[in-house]
């Protein structure tokens, strides 16, 4: 091996955080072929590899040098990374143990053919998902099934309940990331974990209530109020959480319905049916795979309507993510009907923020783009869009549009003003486009 492959920050880093990849020790203009590959804890391995050509100092800097081919083109310095895609079909790359990093190891390789070529150079990059300092608490609290993160020092800390969707379990690698940007964050299972419901028949929001109350009494969580987050089914119940429960100040939500999904919604002595859908309507795309976006009934047509959510009943702010490639559902026009809703009940409108070329699965930044896997729960193979370079960006982007909607809103002084009607909240309309 002759080349060395240097990674700032050297070694180790977040996986949400930018890593710079630059090679030196070749020769001027010499092409070669970096190749990126990471196993999972289940040792499934997902590999991405790019063809480059040295600069004439025989040096190499993807912060500079466009890609000429491979798993994508052009001048994508993180491509190795979003670009991985799974040795076996239909596996989507998530974190099980947060405890533990992901591994990425980076190979050098001399010519554009990667499977035939010498090895030059080599290095690992060590991904966390814990920051130094943070804490992760398992939570068994009444019914409670959850893991709370707590970031370094002293707090109290702005809290965050965040929900993943109809998958189930308990998942961790957001809300773990989450923490190492200041907030104090639960993830909050609630089916298909330990003695929690088997599958979502029934959903009763107490159970939920009982959580965010966890989070108002703990003393590292900064009231008198919390932020919630959620993706997909866990987004429309994050809607609805914001509508019927107190101390929550403000609700951000990824690809969410604006109706209850997938099971009635019980709380005290009410009862939101689940928007009717018609399964006849399902498409198979060319690749034998399910695409769900069309089964789901207008929740605008009459007899859909109880199943609408009454947003209007929050007393905080909205930020919807929307991916305008989501093929589970019609993730745009339901951000558009809550738009129009709030504002017909006199409310600010949502900071709605619709990405182009982005799919179902937005996730956080660097995690490659999921277009198809076999459903936790219905076991069959499901297409949820996306376009790999407009998806990657649009997980950097929103993953800071998160963070900086939550820094404005949870906090006392805000949360007190926007009660007391002396300061309105502005929420922005954004596009953000594959550049």
């Amino acid at each position: 091996m002759a080349a060395t492959v240097t990674l700032e920050p050297a070694g180790r880093c977040r996986w949400d955080e930018p890593v710079r990849i630059a090679v030196r020790g070749l020769a001027p203009g010499q092409p070669v072929t970096l190749r990126a590959s990471l196993r999972d804890e289940k040792d499934e391995l997902f590999r991405a590899h790019a063809r480059y050509c040295a600069d004439a100092h025989g040096q190499l800097d993807l912060e500079r040098a466009p890609a000429l081919g491979g798993s994508f083109t052009g001048l994508e310095p993180m491509g190795l990374l979003w670009a991985l895609e799974p040795e076996k079909p239909l596996l989507r790359l998530v974190k099980r143990d947060v405890q533990t990093p992901f591994t990425v190891e980076l190979e050098v390789l001399d010519g554009h053919d990667p499977e035939a070529a010498e090895l030059l150079g080599r290095a690992v990059n060590e991904r966390d998902f814990l920051a130094p300092g943070v804490r992760r608490e398992p939570v068994r609290v009444g019914r409670v099934r959850a893991t709370l993160f707590l970031p370094p020092g002293t707090g109290p800390f702005p809290g965050i309940l965040d929900l993943f969707g109809s998958g189930g379990g308990l998942c961790e690698y957001r809300a773990s990331l989450l923490a190492g940007h200041g907030f104090a964050v639960l993830a909050l299972a609630y089916f298909r974990f330990e003695d929690l419901p088997k599958y979502l028949n029934n959903v009763c929001l107490e159970y939920f209530e009982e959580a965010v109350d966890f989070m108002l009494q703990h003393p590292k969580v900064k009231g008198p109020s919390v932020g919630l987050l959620g993706f997909s089914k866990g987004g429309d119940l994050c809607l609805s959480m914001a509508s019927f429960l107190k101390g929550i100040t403000a609700t951000a939500v990824i690809n969410a319905c604006v109706a209850n999904t997938i099971a009635p919604l019980h709380y005290k002595d009410m009862i939101i049916p689940n928007l009717s859908s018609d399964p006849g309507k399902y498409k198979i795309t060319e690749s034998g795979l399910l695409n769900l976006e069309d089964i789901w009934n207008d929740p605008l047509e009459k007899p859909n309507h109880r199943s609408l959510i009454p947003l209007e009943k929050a007393q905080g702010p909205f930020l919807f993510i929307v991916g305008m490639d989501d093929h589970s559902w019609k993730s745009e026009f339901y951000a558009q009907i809550a738009s129009e809703r709030l504002q017909a009940h006199g409310k600010d409108r949502p900071q709605i923020i619709y990405y182009p070329g982005t799919g179902h699965c937005i996730d956080p930044p660097y995690f490659p783009l999921c277009r198809a896997s076999v459903h936790a729960v219905l076991d069959q193979p499901v297409f949820y869009g996306g376009e790999p370079k407009a998806h990657s960006r649009a997980q950097v982007d929103a993953w800071q549009q998160i963070q900086t909607f939550f820094h404005e809103h949870l906090n006392v002084s805000n949360f007190s003003l926007m009660l007391s009607g002396s300061k309105k909240l502005k929420p922005k309309r954004n596009l953000v486009g594959d550049t």
